[in-house]
């Protein structure tokens, strides 16, 4: 049973581009369906945690808007993050799944029950995933993540 899903953000929930207007102000894209799927796992008793490797007002926002239960916006080591949690919450590895695209998101994969890699995910992520979406980050590849994993926490996909 996935008690929790925890995902890296710019890559995974974002298509990777990050816009910046000159004057200091930066703007992302969001999947409404990634958006629906977090919010699905949410309603199923499943937390949802993003961990973002850099800080992103907006990251935060999404975060807020969605009602996650919690944000790590800026952390220089995931899996250290990701442990304290599952500490924190009594989550064991087993009970945690992961999404990531990138190098920095490889132990968290590895370390958690169920790993994932977006579509588009660096070769080296996809190698060590358990689950490699068909749609890219930031284009549908949470909700996919997000529907595997109520379907494995039913019974219907081992």
């Amino acid at each position: 049973m996935i008690k929790l899903f925890a995902m890296d953000v710019d890559g995974t929930l974002t298509d990777g581009g990050i816009y910046m207007d000159g004057s200091g102000n930066e703007l992302k894209r969001f999947d409404v369906q990634d958006g629906q799927g977090i919010a699905l796992l949410l309603r199923s008793g499943v937390k949802v945690v993003f961990i973002s490797g850099r800080y992103s007002a907006p990251t935060q926002q999404r975060g807020d808007n969605l009602k996650i239960s919690r944000c790590i916006n800026g952390t220089d080591d995931k899996l250290r993050d990701l442990r304290a949690l599952t500490a924190e919450w009594g989550i064991t590895a087993a009970e945690t799944a992961y999404a990531g695209d990138d190098t920095p998101d490889i132990e968290c994969i590895k370390w958690s029950g169920v790993g994932f890699a977006v579509a588009n995910a660096h070769p080296s992520v996809i190698a060590c995933a358990d689950y490699v979406t068909v749609r890219c980050g930031g284009r549908g590849a949470v909700r996919e993540c997000a529907d595997r994993i109520i379907r494995l926490n039913s019974g219907e996909d081992r």
